[in-house]
């Protein structure tokens, strides 16, 4: 049997119940864990649906019941007990045929001792239970009312099939699924899936996937979420998850021998590094294929024939690569996005410490280049920062209510606005602000040809901004090291000491309107001036040597 072990590779889980535990699983197994739960469990707004139907079955309405999830058979009974109806309910529940779905709900019934008629077997599908019922009770069913105990969402496949065969059929449902209170981590997970930040996805629900897919929804983007993952080796515990998987075009690659979380991690482990491999292989196919439709996007805006899709990255990279200076890189990313989306304002900003500083524009600015932050959260461009997605406004986009004025921003009078996050290493960098004077309805692929211009360029914009930082520092390094010495050249020449030293050079700076450098620059010059002079003198004044006797 091959050794299981992932060898590194970064494995993204959207576990929720069991995500430390599912963290811990995939570190054992050589992974880089990457949990971000996905989704939550909250009790339905009223549990009037389910104090109806515990009084229907006392009342002697029902003659199956069908558990689906060990959590929703709690969650059923406690409801019941806070209404007072629990010994009543058991009673009438003992008396029904009860058929469970898997392990978990047998363990919860045998607990509660109530008798079970039949149980689902492996992968506990509802193709297994509607074949486990169909063995079970056969053409009795057509005269059995049924009741069946859902979890999260409705499985219409499961109801179909008991419609079909049975006398009624009630659905109960006790608990649902949402998405987090906090959704920003499932956000960064669509872009990390996006970028191609992981290697292995699990999945252990099909509940996870549908929220994956309608975070991306409101992101704007849903084809690039499906994209990378069919980049990517994607797992699934069990069928059930796989028929959602499917139903959003993603084939796993790859099932367990048991529908478990432990033997999801261990038999993924095993094989994920030959999977890996294979996607790679295929991805310079997939990576031509997104190239080329980038291309279309700017053959159609500019008229020209579509150009390979090397030309793409090459053109953008070499307009970067050109440019040493951070300023510059800056201006040729204006250059380079205005004219592939044709826009009448073009804004850089870039984020230093907590603010977002405006550093490069297609218009002149020049008193408010380099002046101009914004604080996280501020404004449209702020919000576009802190919650790292994109903002479109075809019209009115200072109607919007997280739209702030700056009186000097005439731009901020324009109608339309693509506000585009970006990112470098997962985390925000910057934000590319495209406006128009008038109503404009901004193109899917125009979307996201900004996204994919903001994920190329977030790493040369923080390159570039940390080495315009480091040149900051060095400069600042060196202004110090001027004004140390030309201090000390102030305490010998007129006998203070250095705190009086540093008053006089302070005094000079303010009167003469210069800066310390410029004032400590002066005396370093003159202290050069005076060296050479006294080096000159001390020249003239030597005595010529005498010259030798002739013979």
């Amino acid at each position: 049997m091959t050794a299981a072990g992932f060898d590194g590779l970064r494995v993204l889980s959207l576990e929720s119940r069991r995500a430390n535990e599912m963290a811990k699983l995939i570190r054992t197994y050589g992974g880089e864990p990457f949990v971000v739960p996905a989704m939550r469990e909250v009790p339905l707004e009223s549990n009037r649906h389910v104090v109806e139907f515990a009084e229907k079955l006392i009342a002697g309405e029902f003659d199956l019941l069908v558990c689906l999830t060990g959590v929703g058979v709690r969650a059923l009974v406690r409801v019941v007990e806070e209404v007072g109806l629990r010994d009543k309910f058991l009673a009438a529940v003992g008396g029904l045929k009860i058929a469970a779905r898997g392990p978990k709900p047998v363990a919860v019934l045998k607990e509660l001792n109530l008798p079970i008629a039949c149980v689902a077997p492996e992968p506990n599908t509802w193709r297994e239970m509607i074949a486990t019922l169909d063995a079970q009770f056969g053409d009795a069913l057509a005269g059995m009312r049924v009741a069946v105990q859902e979890y999260g969402v409705a499985n219409p496949d499961l109801l179909e099939g008991l419609t079909a065969r049975c006398l009624s059929v009630a659905r109960v449902p006790v608990y649902q699924w949402a998405l987090p209170e906090d959704v920003q981590p499932l956000r960064e997970a669509v872009l990390g899936l996006i970028r191609g930040s992981v290697d292995v996805i699990l999945f252990t629900t099909g509940a996870q996937v549908v929220h994956l897919f309608q975070i991306a929804t409101e992101m704007n983007a849903e084809g690039d979420l499906r994209a990378g993952l069919q980049a990517l080796v994607v797992f699934s515990i069990g069928p059930s998850t796989t028929e959602v998987l499917l139903q959003y075009g993603i084939t796993p690659d790859f099932e367990p021998s048991h529908p478990k979380m432990g033997f999801l991690v261990n038999e993924s482990a095993q094989r994920a590094g030959d999977l890996v491999q294979e996607k790679k292989s295929m991805s310079g196919r997939t990576l031509s294929a997104r190239q080329s439709g980038l291309r279309d996007v700017i053959a159609e805006k500019s008229g020209s024939p579509a150009i390979a899709p090397i030309d793409f990255l090459h053109e953008i990279t070499s307009r970067i690569a050109a440019a040493d200076s951070f300023h510059a890189v800056l201006e040729r990313i204006v250059e380079f996005v205005t004219a592939v989306v044709p826009c009448d304002s073009c804004f850089i900003y870039v984020l230093e410490g907590d603010k977002l500083l405006l550093r490069a524009s297609k218009n002149p600015h020049e008193d408010v280049v380099d002046h101009l932050g914004i604080k996280l959260g501020q404004g449209i461009t702020g919000w576009v920062a802190e919650h790292r997605e994109p903002v479109v406004l075809a019209s009115s986009a200072s109607d919007d209510p997280r739209f702030k004025l700056f009186k000097n921003l005439p731009e901020d009078r324009f109608e339309a606005l693509l506000s585009m996050p970006i990112l470098c290493a997962g985390r925000v960098v910057g934000v590319i602000n495209l406006q128009h004077r008038e109503s404009y309805q901004h193109t899917t692929n125009e979307v996201r040809l900004l996204s994919t211009i903001g994920f190329l360029v977030g790493a040369e914009v923080e390159r570039a901004r940390l080495e315009n930082e480091n040149a900051q520092l060095a400069g600042r390094l060196e202004a110090r090291k001027a004004v140390e010495r030309a201090k000390g050249i102030l305490q010998r020449d007129m006998k203070v000491g250095e705190e009086e030293a540093y008053r006089m050079m302070q005094r000079e700076s303010r009167q003469r309107r210069k800066s310390m450098l410029e004032i400590a620059e002066a005396i370093l010059l003159g202290e050069e001036i005076r060296k050479g002079q006294a080096a000159a003198a001390a020249t003239i004044a030597e005595p010529k040597p005498a010259a030798l006797p002739q013979a």
